[in-house]
């Protein structure tokens, strides 16, 4: 049986009824997928996740699901699961992403919910409930750059003097990220997966969060691969989260520019995974559409590599690799 056959024979027994329609409700980077169901003109939607059990579990969504619903945060409610089959009955938080309705006169507002809600989030965080974002996970990611990016899509194979340069810039990245304070991390807190709803944002795609560095989910946001803010706004709300942090007693530095370099150090991190994660999801998934972004998320890290002595090598590194500089993107 096809997984739609499946999928929609689970519905009927679950919903009890089998005049509802199917639609696909959004894209996904992974192999999960997304349907929005109706039951009709005057019923709320809902939506459904189809992920094949052997390639993804639906467990840790659930987990995590009721994590940071206890925290305050707005998440799909789970209305009916089934974990063996690999599928789950949700509310619908809409399909207007912060993506989609982000403009000049609504980020200010837009940016306060989403750093008010990563910080319910923070607070409520607890070692032992979420896998920890360890050394050799962060190191994992990294390692994402020089397989997918340089030697897949740039065709380069780095020498041993480059290699080097890379592994000391990898070892001083690392240092510093396990450095800093841990929290619940969503892992890909940014404009694709935050909902424009009521209340907002509704927060998408958390499976995969883990218990990590306390910058990591600001810099996904305010560092964001899909749409870019200029230098001043972005260190605007970065000191007001701060201020907010300090507040309520988050473990954040107590001087701002030694929170800024750890937000910055952190972004490293996830630039180079994220480089090779697009990279990836081309060359081995045909998702092409990736590619496109991977400019601005190059700007970002380069930028941070001219700003501190100790990545200067890492970027003449970056330069040697990729010599003209493709810097575009969606830039308000």
């Amino acid at each position: 049986m096809d997984r739609a056959t499946q999928l929609r024979r689970w519905l009927a027994a679950t919903l009890g009824r089998g005049d509802f329609s199917i639609t696909p409700a959004s894209d996904d980077a992974s192999f999960r997928r997304y349907f929005r169901i109706r039951r009709g003109e005057s019923e709320l939607s809902l939506i459904a996740m189809d992920a094949p059990p052997d390639k993804e579990s639906c467990g840790p969504f659930v987990r995590v699901a009721h994590l940071l619903a206890e925290a305050g945060a707005h998440v799909p409610k789970i209305h009916a699961q089934d974990l063996e089959q690999g599928f789950l009955l949700l509310s619908d938080l809409g399909d207007t992403t912060y993506l989609d309705a982000l403009d000049e006169h609504n980020a200010g507002k837009l940016y306060e919910d989403a750093l008010d809600a990563l910080l319910k989030i923070q607070r409520a965080s607890r070692p032992g409930l979420l896998p920890d974002y360890s050394r050799e996970l962060l190191e994992k990611e990294l390692r994402l750059f020089p397989v997918w990016y340089v030697a897949r899509q740039l065709r380069r194979e780095l020498d041993a003097s480059q290699l080097q340069t890379l592994e000391k810039a990898f070892s001083t990245i690392l240092d510093n990220n396990l450095a800093q304070a841990r929290v619940f991390v969503h892992r890909d807190y940014h404009s694709r997966n935050l909902m424009v709803c009521e209340p907002c944002p509704g927060i998408l795609d958390f499976q995969d969060a883990v218990y990590g560095p306390i910058t990591y989910d600001l810099v996904s946001l305010l560092r964001d691969a899909y749409i870019a803010w200029g230098e001043e706004r972005v260190i605007d709300w970065a000191i007001r989260y701060w201020e907010k942090a300090r507040a309520q007693r988050l473990p954040v530095r107590g001087d701002f520019a030694d929170f800024y370099r750890d937000f910055e150090w952190m972004g490293a991190q996830r630039q180079l995974k994220v480089l090779g994660i697009f990279a990836r999801l081309s060359f081995r998934d045909g998702k092409d559409g990736y590619l496109k972004d991977q400019p601005l998320v190059m700007s970002y890290l380069r930028r941070t590599c001219e700003r501190y002595h100790e990545l200067a090598a890492l970027g003449r590194l970056l330069e040697e690799l990729e010599p003209e500089e493709r810097r575009v993107g969606h830039t308000l």
